[in-house]
This record gives structure tokens, C-alpha cells and sequence, in this order.
């Protein structure tokens, strides 16, 4: 099998277990209907791991573009390859959105809540805040990747691997995806998203494309920064690019936290007016 093939097979895997669990909780009429967030959670660590045994023997199953650009960031892949491996994705992912689709057909005219059925497909916040929300998909990605290098992920030689790693993708949904879906890869939220623009679902709704950049954007720097992170601060490598990325995440934390704290003064001005 060629690595395209295999990246594309790895993603497709991954979306159609992931997707397909949120299909399952939040589409009328479902047996699965209303089950929540930790089945969703564990239902998405579980495609991770199908995906990577699927195809890890192959390309070390990066099923993810953040994976690859951060990987190759750091110095662990090359280059040259990474349109290849992020077109296979983008690909893969766009196929399982649609695998998805014909899984749940009679269940899209069931389904009234527009925000339900891009559930299905693609991310998006809890609360719209685009700093926050930019941040969090950062935050969730850069703990990936930090992850991925302590237990060596890129190499998928020993059995327990696959499902180490997709305990982790469940630590990062419990525990930091309640922000924004944790989306933690641009393929697994652009390739689906792309499907529902698309397939012809019943009273489907926007696809939301305003804030499709936030899910893309910030998985890639989020997954670049722990990479160089972990180059610079566990093997004492020290980059431009961690300098450029440290100084940028700092910006960006303190522009949001300036933001939301702007957005709780005027909340508590409209209040005491109203109490007034």
C-alpha cells in the first residue's frame, strides 16, 4: 500500500467512527440519541486508535495535517512529503463525512436542529469568541503533539501504541474539548465540513464557514508549537521557530484574556444599569 493510500485510509477509518458517534447521539431517532459527550469522547479516541492500527504499519498513521506539519517542523519528517500526506487526509476525511452521510440517511429528515446535523460533519464553539476559540484548538493540539513525542508515537511497532494514543485523544476531549468540539486536526473538521456543503441532507443549514479557519488554524500552530516545544524544551534544541511561536502564543494569549475581560466589564455595565 502506498503511504497516500494509507494516510487517506487511516483518515477515512477515523472519520467514520468519529463522525458516526456523533451521529449517533445527536441525530433524531438514533438508538444512541442523547448518550453525550463522554460517549462522544471515547467514541472519537477509539477511531484514532482503529486508524492508527489500520494503517500505522504504513505511514506511522499521522491521519492528521497538524501531526505532519508539526512533525515536520520539528525535524521528525520530512518536507517533501507533506502536501502528499495532508491531500490523502483531506481526501480520506471528506470520503468518511460521506460514508457518515449514507450511515445515517433517514435520519437527516428526522433531524430539525440545523446546529445538530454539522455536528455530525464539523466543530464548533461552545461560546463564538474567535481569540478564545483559536486558543483553545491550540491548546487542545499542542498537548497532542506533546503528547505524541513523550510516548513515540511515530512509531507504531509495539501493540499498545495505538490505544495509548487514543487514550489520549480521550484525555484532551474530556478535559479541554468542551471549548470548542476539539476539532485538533484541520482534516477532521475541513473534510467533513466540505462534505456538508455538498451532500444533498435535508434542511441542512449553513456550513458555517466563518469560523471554519479557527479549527484549520489552530491545530497547525498549536501542533507546530509542541513539537518545537518539545525539541527545545526536553532535548534542549532551541529554534528561531519555538522563539517566533513562544513570543506568538503569548500575543495571543494575552489579546483573548484582554478580550473576554473587555466582554465581562461590559456584561456587568449592562447589568447594574439594569438593576439601577
Amino acid at each position: 500500500m502506498s503511504e497516500f493510500v494509507a494516510e487517506l485510509i487511516g483518515t477515512m477509518i477515523l472519520i467514520i467512527f468519529g463522525g458516526g458517534v456523533v451521529g449517533g447521539v445527536v441525530l433524531k431517532k438514533s438508538k444512541a440519541e442523547g448518550t453525550g459527550w463522554v460517549l462522544i469522547t471515547i467514541g472519537w479516541g477509539l477511531a484514532v486508535a482503529m486508524g492508527v492500527y489500520a494503517v500505522g504499519n504504513f505511514t506511522g498513521a499521522h491521519i492528521n495535517p497538524a501531526v505532519t506539519i508539526g512533525f515536520a517542523a520539528a525535524g521528525e519528517f520530512p518536507w517533501a512529503k507533506v502536501p502528499m500526506y495532508v491531500s490523502a487526509q483531506m481526501i480520506g476525511a471528506f470520503i468518511g463525512g460521506v460514508i457518515v452521510f449514507l450511515n445515517y440517511l433517514p435520519h437527516w429528515r428526522e433531524t430539525k436542529d440545523q446546529g445538530a446535523k454539522l455536528a455530525v460533519f464539523a466543530t464548533d464553539p461552545a461560546v463564538r469568541s474567535p481569540f478564545s476559540n483559536l486558543l483553545s484548538e491550540m491548546i487542545g493540539t499542542f498537548v497532542l503533539l506533546l503528547g505524541l513525542m513523550f510516548i513515540g508515537a511515530n512509531e507504531f511497532t509495539e501493540g499498545l501504541n495505538p490505544l495509548i494514543v487514543g487514550a489520549l485523544i480521550v484525555a484532551i476531549g474530556m478535559s479541554l474539548g468542551g471549548a470548542t468540539g476539539y476539532a485538533i486536526n484541520p482534516a477532521r473538521d475541513l473534510g467533513p465540513r466540505i462534505a456538508h456543503a455538498l451532500l444533498p441532507i435535508p434542511g441542512k443549514g449553513s456550513s458555517d464557514w466563518g469560523y471554519a479557519w479557527i479549527p484549520v488554524a489552530g491545530p497547525i500552530l498549536g501542533g507546530v508549537y509542541g513539537a518545537v516545544f518539545y525539541q527545545a524544551i526536553f532535548l534542549g534544541n532551541f529554534s528561531a521557530l519555538f522563539w517566533i511561536m513562544s513570543g506568538f502564543v503569548v500575543i495571543l494569549i494575552i489579546g483573548a484574556t484582554n478580550i473576554e475581560l473587555k466582554k465581562n466589564d461590559s456584561a456587568e455595565d449592562e447589568l447594574n444599569k439594569k438593576i439601577v
